[in-house]
């Protein structure tokens, strides 16, 4: 399987899922926050992560198609680019609706169609698009 992590912070995320994924391409916005998790997961002998600093919401078009879209921080909807970034029957979970109550979603890709399910409510950081 082949995963996208929208937020890389300390990297402990991208850890656990390179133990279920075969590979992990994780996204951050932040340099020195990338620099750090890189470290950290090379240290612990990650070879199966592969780091980017940028904007998130555009996804990783030229790695694409993932199995599994993970998206840490909130927006109003899931990003367009990472829909289309999605591989069919695969699942982008995060969590989307207005700052003040947002949903944690899993939203699975059928005949290139969403069918979402709610997970729970929640809230998170938002997510920031390069203007």
């Amino acid at each position: 399987m082949k995963v996208l992590e929208i937020g890389t912070g300390s990297g402990y995320q991208a850890a656990i899922l390179a133990e279920l994924a075969d590979e992990v391409y994780s996204i951050e916005r932040h340099p020195e926050l990338s620099r750090q998790a890189g470290e950290r997961l090379s240290a612990l002998g990650y070879r199966n992560v592969f780091l980017r600093v940028g904007d998130g919401t555009v996804g990783w078009p030229e790695e694409a198609p993932f199995d599994r879209i993970i998206v840490t921080a909130a927006a109003e909807r899931y990003p367009p680019a990472l829909w289309e970034q999605l591989a069919e029957g695969g699942i982008l979970v995060g969590p989307f609706g207005p700052p003040a109550e947002q949903v944690l979603y899993a939203i699975r890709k059928v005949a290139g169609q969403p069918q979402s399910r709610p997970l729970t409510g929640c809230r998170f950081v938002p997510l920031v698009a390069d203007e």
